[in-house]
């Protein structure tokens, strides 16, 4: 796994390696970045990071039959693209790095106008990015909202015996009740408590009285009486939700 992203003079480099492997580009500008990745080691390391970075994520979503008629135009596409005569590669437009790809609004929007599975990428590189350079997460789960699948926090875990718990946003929480934090693993009887949370602040959880960490294992947070659950499982209604992944 490959170290965090760094704010550093090659921000235009990974902007554009983002947008590749995310498919963001517009048609001309990625087949110059494709002609480009044969004799640019930078630009090929930068995208072999987002690709390693990214593919965990792919396991938060349901495969879906790609439907024959759309099937049928790509394949088509494809080999229009093959038939097409070796050109000098395009001229890649110079991107603004004033403000660091971070804050690259094109590639966020991008990102935020893909559903539930760029939502979920979203979040993860939100974390990533602040994880130690050290210890970069071997679990990642992203809990998002049964109802819309937005995601509001996320789990991650360097440690099989350690995680924190981190806010994406600031849920809203009635004042007469409060968010609990339950796990299960497939194999376990019934959930387990890991403590109240307040809206908008992380959490870490020490995990030495569980199983080491797994991979599928469910999380979740439910909105339960100010003190918790009565009964040391889950009362009340799910906000967030999601399951382990392993990140490789």
């Amino acid at each position: 796994m490959s170290a965090p992203f760094p704010d550093n003079p090659h921000d235009d480099l990974q902007v554009l390696a983002g947008e590749y492997v995310l498919g963001t580009l517009p048609a001309a500008e990625r087949l110059a970045v494709s002609q480009r990745l044969a004799t640019e080691p930078a630009l090929q390391q930068a995208v072999n990071d987002w690709e390693e970075r990214l593919l965990p994520l792919t396991q938060l979503a349901e495969p879906v039959p790609l439907p024959a008629p759309l099937a049928s135009r790509i394949e088509a596409s494809l080999q229009g693209l093959r038939q097409q005569p070796q050109t000098a590669p395009a001229v890649v437009p110079a991107r603004s790095s004033s403000r660091g790809w971070w804050n690259h609004l094109g590639l966020w929007r991008a990102l935020a106008g893909s559903g539930f599975a760029m939502a979920a990428v979203l979040a993860a590189v939100l974390v990533t990015r602040t994880a130690p350079v050290a210890a970069p997460p071997k679990f990642m789960v992203v809990l998002v909202a049964p109802q819309d699948k937005a995601p509001g926090w996320v789990v991650q875990a360097s440690s099989p015996r350690e995680i924190s718990l981190i806010p994406l946003g600031v849920a809203e929480v009635p004042a007469d009740k409060a968010l609990e934090f339950w796990t299960k693993a497939d194999d376990w009887n019934g959930p387990v408590s890991l403590g109240l949370v307040k809206p908008g602040q992380p959490l870490q959880v020490q995990l030495d009285k569980l199983p080491p960490l797994q991979p599928n294992q469910l999380f979740e947070l439910t909105l339960e009486p100010p003190t918790g659950s009565p009964i040391g499982k889950p009362t009340g209604p799910i906000q967030f939700i999601g399951r382990a992944v392993k990140v490789l």
